[in-house]
């Protein structure tokens, strides 16, 4: 988990940072001088501008975290993982077996950044 999350940081860091520096500044100025609750200038200032950053990063970054993560399995190999079985087919040549567990390794990642997209654009539908 802790290498995993040390390579999802860095896309997740700097695609919101670049999300904050496209923020209209008029609209900043807009917001200094109304009277908001901090709570309110998040909902109505950077939410909106920075929910694309977001996306995108959260999009890549589960990618890297899946790889990052059976990366992490295949060098400690830790007993029943999906990365101590893709080192054991690999030791033993045993192709089909690794090319199963690539499949089983892609096949996650999809359907976990499908599900993580579909989570994100319910949080944020705008009728809620």
């Amino acid at each position: 988990l802790f290498i995993a999350a040390l390579m999802v940081f860095p896309p997740l860091y700097l695609n919101l940072l670049e999300g904050l520096r496209g923020i209209d500044r008029q609209l900043l100025e807009l917001g200094a001088l109304f009277p908001m609750s901090p709570g309110a200038k998040l909902h109505a200032l950077y939410l909106p501008a920075l929910l694309p950053c977001l996306k995108s990063a959260l999009a890549l970054s589960l990618g890297l975290c899946w790889k990052a993560g059976i990366a992490a399995e295949v060098i400690g190999l830790p007993n029943g993982t999906i990365g101590e079985q893709l080192y054991t087919s690999k030791v033993y040549f045993e192709t089909a077996d690794l090319f199963a567990w690539t499949a089983v390794i892609v096949l996650l990642s999809a359907i976990f950044e499908k599900l993580a997209e579909l989570l994100l654009n319910f949080v944020t539908r705008p009728d809620r």
